[in-house]
C-alpha cells in the first residue's frame, strides 16, 4: 500500500452545499432562506432560543440547563453500618479518621452521618450533621454523637452580612 492508494471511506466525504448558485442546484433563488422577513436578511435572525419576544424557556427554567445553588452545601455521607465495619469499639470517629478509613474523600469537607444499618460498638462520633436515626443508634450503643457547626465562608458569609469581627467571634478565624 502506498500513499496514493489511500482513499476515504465511501460516503464519508460529501460535497459542500453551494447556496444561491442557480435553480438546478436545488438551493437557488432564495437560497433556502424563504421569502423576505428577518431570517432572509443578512445578519438576520435571533439566537437559538428566541421565542418571539416572550421570556425563553431556558431563562424561565434555569435548572433545566444546570442551575447551581451557590449557597448549597454538599455533605459527604457516611452510614452507621460503615462505622460498624471500619472502627473498633471505643474509637473516636472524626473527619481525619473517616478519611483514613476511606469513607470520605476530604477530611475538611462537611460530613453527615446517616442511619442505615445497625451499630453495636461504643463510638465517639464527631460530624457536622446527624440524621435522627443515626444519632439515636449511636447513643443506644453507648456512644456519643457530637455535632459541629460549619464555618461560614465565601458567599454564605456575604449573604449573612456579618462584620468580620462577628464572623470571627461566631465561627473562629474566617480566613
Amino acid at each position: 500500500m502506498k500513499l496514493h492508494d489511500l482513499k476515504p471511506d465511501k460516503g464519508s466525504k460529501r460535497k459542500r452545499t453551494r447556496v444561491g448558485r442557480g435553480i438546478s442546484a436545488g438551493k437557488g433563488k432564495t437560497a433556502g432562506r424563504g421569502h423576505k422577513g428577518q431570517g432572509a436578511r443578512s445578519g438576520g435572525g435571533k439566537g437559538p432560543y428566541f421565542e418571539g419576544g416572550q421570556l425563553p424557556m431556558v431563562r424561565r427554567l434555569p435548572f433545566k440547563r444546570g442551575f447551581t445553588n451557590i449557597f448549597g452545601i454538599s455533605y459527604q455521607e457516611v452510614n452507621v453500618d460503615s462505622l460498624e465495619a471500619r472502627f473498633d469499639d471505643g474509637a473516636v470517629v472524626n473527619g481525619a479518621s473517616l478519611a483514613t478509613a476511606g469513607l470520605v474523600r476530604k477530611a475538611g469537607d462537611p460530613i453527615k452521618v446517616l442511619g442505615r444499618g445497625e451499630l453495636n460498638k461504643k463510638l465517639e462520633v464527631h460530624a457536622n450533621k446527624f440524621s435522627k436515626s443515626a444519632s439515636a443508634k449511636i447513643e443506644r450503643a453507648g456512644g456519643s454523637a457530637t455535632s459541629h457547626a460549619l464555618k461560614v465562608t465565601g458567599a454564605r458569609a456575604t449573604v449573612k452580612r456579618l462584620r468580620k469581627v462577628d464572623l470571627e467571634r461566631l465561627y473562629g478565624d474566617s480566613n
